[in-house]
């Protein structure tokens, strides 16, 4: 089951990222949870940069999910950011990206990894999330809003 509860600390949600590209986006998140990933900050943020590289993350719609399989990782972890101003990710519909939902998985997740995608990917095709996402000002905030759409899904 997708949980964001287990999935997702709070320590990892990244309200109002102030990043000028996707790379230095990138580096703020690795350093936020290079401690609970068992892995350096530039290990993963070369291990996004790596992922990227063989096609955008971006879904449109101004929302990403950045994914990276880590060697030292017992378990899935998240991280979401809201990113203000909004960066370039090279969407398919060339809209600059305003949240991010980053997975990182064990490399010998296999499926589990690949469902966790998908179930992210449809939690945020819902656009009243994705715009309370955006205009929330906290990570508190962003959590409640998580939670509360996950549970008023969860059925």
């Amino acid at each position: 089951m997708f949980d964001l509860e287990t999935l997702l600390a709070r320590r990892h949600i990244l309200p109002r990222v102030k990043a000028r590209c996707q790379r230095e986006a990138f580096r703020m998140i690795a350093e936020a949870v290079a401690g609970d990933a068992g892995s350096s900050a530039q290990d993963i943020l070369d291990a996004l940069l790596e992922r990227e590289r063989l096609g955008s993350t971006a879904l449109g719609g101004g929302v990403a999910v950045p994914h990276a399989r880590l060697p030292h990782l017992d378990r899935m972890i998240g991280a979401v950011a809201q990113f203000d101003p909004a960066l370039d990710f090279e969407a398919v519909d060339s809209q600059p990206v305003h949240l991010a939902f980053v997975l990182f998985a064990p490399e010998e997740a296999g499926s589990d990894h690949l469902r966790a995608l998908a179930k992210i990917a449809r939690f945020f095709r819902d656009k009243s999330v994705v715009a309370a996402l955006k205009n929330a000002e906290t990570a508190d905030a962003m959590h409640a809003v998580l939670v509360e759409h996950q549970a008023s899904h969860a059925a």
